[in-house]
């Protein structure tokens, strides 16, 4: 809860600062802020607290989810740099939407009520929409926002419906309490309570790009400014999947049965459109708009295998994840801010004029497709490990392994441009010395979590 304070409160302060007249102090002073929120949250590891009547609580696993979000949030911000040397005159506007996103990221793994869930999904919704179309002399920016906000509008409401539903059928809100409401095997109420419950899956399946309720993200990704695609690819895809395990977990256990059918293919379209989708992809963005959709698919197997090493296994993988796409964003960001282009060309002879940046997205492009010794590897591996304690679902594990490899070819494209493609532009990529401190954390803390997983892999 402090955290959520903080941020609100932090938020609303960076919007003053942005009033004065030199807008660099805003980068330093947000990361300051987020660093002090990290810091906060913690102290409440091993010391659950409830508030607003039982709707929120702050346990160890919120507090890991948030600890994730956080760090996520703090590793990105450096390559925001340019909108600071460009003294971009809405920069207060866009670090403050993030510091509000937060908020209710946090409210989405905290939550103890669904109308919590709700308004956490909500608040990090209208700071994406606003964020989508922050570039509005792009065409395909103000595109992306008007999409992004008329889909997840719709499916808000679609969510909602779900929400309504399962309040008629249960009398209650509260997550536990529907979890042990009896409901009737047949009649009315079961009917509701079943459509209720497909309506929320297919609300949050929106949220995460999960399949068939992906189509907005290519496209989005592809508009949103290059450092926003990376906070949604990451943060809100996390508070995602971590929202969605928790509210199976608590409120729809006893309903496995029910929804186990339609998860699973789900899953399984979700592992297929985003790996075939990013193999046809000439845009390196685009195809880490489908890469993200394929991650979904991954980090919902862990949901699927539904036991004591699904949080554990989302945990890790998020953080894996997290870290990864971050460095990706970040070389693409840089790369086609001063070469003009997202494809692949973009890249060539990356590896001659910046030995660094080539390093840290080859990192990053192993650990995304699961190569030993990177953080990617072991997080399939932990998915895959959860799933396996059900032998029924063998041929999950053949379909996502085989998926993976076809992973490897669409990743392998970055690092051969990097590496083996002549050098079109000889022209040496500009890069601040806080983007490459970052880049070089991020590197090491991948290889790191790929050699010593056990320092993550245990906190749950």
């Amino acid at each position: 809860m402090t955290s959520i304070i903080l941020l609100s409160i932090f938020g609303i302060v960076n919007l003053f600062v942005g009033f004065v007249k030199s807008k660099r102090i805003l980068l330093p002073l947000a990361i300051l802020f987020l660093v002090v929120v990290f810091g906060v949250n913690l102290l409440d590891w091993n010391n659950t607290q409830t508030y607003f009547s039982n709707m929120l609580t702050i346990d160890n696993y919120a507090v890991a989810f948030t600890g994730i979000m956080t760090l996520t949030t703090i590793l990105l911000l450096p390559f925001s740099k340019r909108y600071a040397d460009e003294e971009d005159e809405n920069l207060a506007e866009y670090y403050s939407l993030l510091l509000f996103a937060l908020v209710g990221a946090i409210m989405m793994v905290g939550y103890e009520n669904i109308i919590m869930l709700f308004i956490g999904i909500e608040i990090l919704s209208i700071a994406m929409y606003v964020v989508a179309g922050s570039n509005k002399k792009s065409l395909r920016s103000n595109e992306a926002a008007l999409k992004y906000f008329l889909m997840g509008s719709f499916f808000t409401g679609i969510m909602l419906f779900g929400i309504v539903m399962i309040y008629a059928a249960t009398g209650t809100f509260n997550i536990t309490e529907i979890g042990a409401a009896q409901i009737a095997t047949d009649g009315v109420m079961n009917s509701m309570f079943i459509l209720g419950l497909l309506m929320i899956v297919i609300g949050i399946s929106f949220k995460i790009s999960a399949a068939p309720f992906h189509f907005w993200t290519p496209d989005v990704y592809e508009g949103t400014p290059t450092f926003f695609t990376a906070f949604m690819s990451t943060v809100v895809k996390t508070a995602g999947v971590a929202a969605f395990f928790k509210l199976m977990a608590a409120a729809f256990a006893a309903s496995y049965v029910a929804w186990f059918p339609t998860l699973i293919a789900i899953t399984v379209l979700t592992l297929v459109v985003g790996n075939i989708g990013a193999v046809v992809q000439n845009s390196a963005k685009r195809m880490l708009a489908y890469s993200s959709i394929s991650h979904a698919g991954y980090l919902l197997m862990s949901l699927i295998a539904f036991n004591e090493s699904s949080a554990s296994s989302i945990l890790f993988y998020s953080l894996a994840y997290a870290t990864a796409s971050i460095a990706a964003f970040g070389v693409l960001m840089l790369v086609s801010d001063q070469r003009g282009s997202h494809t692949y060309d973009a890249f060539n002879g990356l590896g001659r004029t910046n030995p660094l940046l080539a390093f840290a997205m080859t990192v990053s492009m192993l650990s995304l497709a699961g190569i030993p010794l990177t953080a990617g590897f072991f997080a399939k591996f932990f998915v895959f490990s959860a799933v396996l304690q059900d032998s029924s679902l063998m041929w999950l594990i053949i379909i996502a392994v085989i998926l993976a490899a076809v992973g490897i070819y669409y990743y392998f494209r970055v690092v051969i441009a990097m590496y083996m493609q002549p050098v079109e532009n000889k022209e040496r990529i500009q890069v601040s010395s806080l983007a490459s401190l970052t880049l070089i954390v991020i590197t090491v803390l991948t290889i790191l979590l790929g050699i010593a997983p056990a320092l993550v892999s245990d906190i749950l």
